[in-house]
């Protein structure tokens, strides 16, 4: 099974770009971030002509996640609070969640906030969301079955992820507090399967826009894929996509595809 996962920035400025991009590679999972687009809006008949079905939870012009599968999915849920409860209601009316199951495995497609700036309101809801993601996949394993976490994790969450390490204790998305709520979800029993095969530096998933970024190859690696153990050991590959990040008018985020 191969499962990709990409920020695409908006789903409707990069729609032929994603098409294009899955007829090339024919992908069984395609976890889309950041379509900013509501459902009833989504530019659903491209894709469903390419033989994907279409799950979808999205709001105007912000957040937003959608998976697309060959085969049909089981159980979808949108959101932390069909798992976890009323607890996660208000976290809810931003759409960052998605899940589903596909051959027996939960596959889960997240988006997580940026944050803003160390100190914000916005970074503080950044904690308390991915305290809410520990509850959420804490409740998903009692369903028995394996888990793929992916998704936009806006964390850097080792120094080697970012282009340079130079005040990255100060800087959004690579803060010792985001890291270390990261690591505690992971601690759940998840890993970082691209570091399986691609243990060495200069491996990022995310350009800046500004100041050349791509070009200059000044990037970090937000983008993950998280297993639990059977399907970690099962994984064959996981890589980095760079290729749409070359093309005219892309998304800031490249594919990460992973093949267990």
């Amino acid at each position: 099974m191969r499962v990709a996962t990409w920020n695409v920035n908006s789903i409707r400025s990069r729609q032929q770009i994603v098409i294009d991009w899955l007829q090339q590679h024919q992908v069984d999972v395609l976890c889309l971030q950041e379509t900013k687009v509501q459902d009833h809006q989504f530019p659903r008949s491209p894709f469903e002509d390419l033989g994907y079905k279409l799950y979808i939870s999205g709001q105007k012009s912000y957040n937003g996640v959608a998976i697309f599968s060959l085969k049909p999915l089981e159980k979808v849920s949108c959101g932390f609070s069909p798992i976890i409860g009323d607890i996660a209601a208000d976290f809810d009316e931003q759409k960052r969640v998605i899940s589903g199951i596909l051959d027996g495995v939960r596959i889960v497609n997240l988006y997580v906030p940026n944050g803003s700036s160390l100190g914000s309101d916005k970074y503080e809801y950044k904690l308390s969301w991915l305290e809410l993601l520990g509850q959420y996949l804490q409740k998903l394993q009692t369903e028995k079955r394996e888990i793929s976490v992916c998704g936009d994790f806006n964390i850097a969450l080792e120094d080697k992820d970012i282009y340079t390490a130079k005040n990255r204790e100060k800087h959004i998305m690579s803060s010792p507090v985001e890291r270390e709520a990261l690591n505690k979800v992971l601690a759940l029993g998840f890993q970082d399967v691209f570091r399986k095969f691609n243990p060495e530096e200069g491996h990022f998933s995310w350009w800046d826009y500004r100041a050349g970024g791509f070009i200059r190859n000044r990037g970090w690696r937000i983008d993950h894929h998280y297993l639990t153990d059977k399907l970690y050991q099962q994984a064959i590959k996981c890589w980095i996509d760079p290729e749409p990040r070359k093309l005219e008018k892309p998304s800031d985020h490249t594919p990460v595809i992973l093949e267990f």
